[in-house]
């Protein structure tokens, strides 16, 4: 993987990719072609960081009010009405699913890391020449 970032991605996005290139490139487990999982990973870092922003700027979820206005059509006054849900909360977690399933495709959780030790441990063992074999396909 190439360890600058791609010049399109944002600024939370480029911190995130050079901070988990090096990781990934130790591991020895991602190749060229990943480079497309990794984007997507580090874009959907900085939109769950600018969703998370967001919600703590304007909160969870904000106040509804509705206009009471007088025969000439002037505002006298606000009738609070409810509460609506800052839509950064269904953006925040959208990112958070998806960072979520990519970081197991990239071995970046810990059940991702247990699945690709788990791979690689039965390729040690056994040849593909011996696994297919064994399942009766050769």
């Amino acid at each position: 993987l190439p360890t600058r970032p791609p010049h399109y991605l944002g600024t939370l996005a480029s911190a995130c990719w050079r901070k988990i290139v090096p990781f990934l490139e130790a591991t020895g487990r991602v190749e060229r072609i990943d480079v497309g999982l990794v984007e997507q990973y580090c874009a959907n870092y900085e939109i769950y960081r600018n969703a998370y922003d967001d919600i703590r700027q304007n909160g969870i979820q904000a106040k509804i009010f509705s206009s009471l206005q007088d025969s000439s059509g002037k505002i006298v006054g606000k009738d609070f009405v409810g509460f609506r849900k800052n839509p950064a909360v269904a953006t925040m977690k959208d990112a958070v699913n998806q960072l979520n399933s990519i970081g197991v495709q990239l071995g970046l959780t810990p059940k991702g890391r247990q699945e690709l030790m788990q791979i690689a441990s039965h390729k040690k063992e056994k040849s593909m020449t011996e696994q297919l074999k064994e399942a009766g396909l050769v």
